[in-house]
């Protein structure tokens, strides 16, 4: 039963990835060689903010219909816009792209809430969420290096079309598994449970941020996961740019910095899910932020002499790369408490709490990337004043 409940979540975070990949890896690509600006180009990641306001919408995945339904209908309709989308020609149709990678966005973030709310009420224990949570994150990693990198490597020869018409082929046999998964042949309880109460409080979004604010550990939990990312944004993000400055070449970085940073990552998430079904969370988190601790004063050192030399950038490529792994333990860690956190909740608002906790965590991501690139900006104007 547990590896039908991680199979069923591991499918649906794998399609959730999809969209980012395509949109932060393969499109940017693909854009710029069909002629298109920097400035079209860049427009493109304005489209994300469908997952920062998808916590608006939660409170009407979690209190009307079945979770089932949300799945099959949110994914089938990412099916149909991937059909529509081989249909159009990115050299000329700009805003056709742009509509239908909106469109992905908001199906997939609405996908997202109505998975979350699954992955909930399926996963019993920390053993469970451990697992769960890796699968999650493992899951939404390799769809988008699956569309950022898998399907880039082969755009050139299938060509646009036959592209998103493989993707609608993926949501589409996605879309039947879900309707026909026994691991939600109870979710029609919960399913009436929901929609006798649901409707009314619906209207009232001010009765269920209450509940939401009221939920045992969850204004800690917000907190949290605000500042969890806290000087780890500056140094995934910013020190690459550092290594740059010192004469590590582009190609470098970039297979550094992507595909083994990338392997590091994934590696550190499974670490997460196994250690949790051995150890307590507690500890485990104590632990792990103390090497995090290490690790940053060890690659904040490597600023002070970094120098263009093997050794040095040897040294360099170490940091990097566990400061990934330790950031792909504490991913799994964090999700698996903030579902601990949200399995707190009743059952009707389950799906929102854990979506504002989710969206928290990305706006904290955001907010300290921005601080970190100002602070190296800021730096740098003061070397030359």
């Amino acid at each position: 039963m547990m590896n039908d409940k991680l199979v069923f979540l591991g499918l649906l975070y794998f399609i959730q990835g999809i969209p980012y990949g395509l949109q932060s890896s393969l499109l940017p690509v693909y854009l710029r060689g069909a002629s298109h600006s920097l400035t079209r180009i860049s427009l493109t990641k304005i489209l994300y903010f469908p997952w920062v306001l998808k916590v608006i919408w939660a409170p009407l995945v979690d209190r009307t219909g079945t979770k089932r339904c949300w799945l099959v209908g949110t994914v089938a309709g990412l099916a149909l816009t991937c059909l529509v989308s081989a249909t159009i020609s990115p050299d000329v149709q700009y805003m056709g792209v742009v509509g239908s990678l909106l469109a992905m966005n908001v199906l997939a973030s609405v996908q997202d809430i109505a998975a979350d709310g699954v992955a909930v009420r399926l996963l019993r224990g920390q053993g469970e969420l451990g697992l769960g949570n890796t699968v999650q994150v493992v899951g939404y990693k390799a769809g988008s290096v699956f569309a950022g990198g898998g399907l880039l490597a082969v755009i050139d020869v299938a060509g646009w079309g036959w592209m998103f018409a493989l993707l609608a082929c993926v949501y589409g046999g996605v879309a039947l598994f879900v309707w026909g998964a026994p691991v939600l042949d109870g979710e029609s309880v919960w399913g009436q449970g929901e929609g006798r109460r649901g409707s009314k409080d619906v209207m009232q979004p001010w009765k269920v941020w209450r509940k939401l604010l009221s939920v045992p550990g969850t204004p800690w939990m917000m907190f949290y996961v605000f500042t969890y990312k806290l000087g780890e944004q500056g140094a995934i993000t910013m020190f690459p740019l550092f290594l740059l400055d010192h004469h590590m070449t582009a190609r470098e970085l970039g297979l550094w910095n992507g595909v083994v940073a990338m392997a590091f990552s994934i590696c550190g998430s499974s670490v997460g899910g196994f250690l949790l079904s051995q150890y307590s969370i507690g500890m485990l988190m104590r632990r792990v932020f103390m090497m995090r601790t290490v690790s940053m004063v060890f690659q904040s050192s490597l600023l002070v002499v970094l120098e263009p030399s093997p050794l040095m950038k040897g040294m360099a490529v170490l940091s990097l790369s566990l400061q990934h792994f330790i950031a792909g333990l504490i991913t799994t860690l964090t999700f698996t408490t903030m579902m601990n956190c949200t399995q707190r909740a009743e059952e009707s608002i389950q799906a929102t709490h854990y979506s504002f906790l989710a969206t928290l965590e990305v706006l904290g991501k955001l907010s300290f990337s921005a601080l970190a690139g100002g602070e190296k900006e800021g730096s740098r104007i003061l070397c030359f004043t």
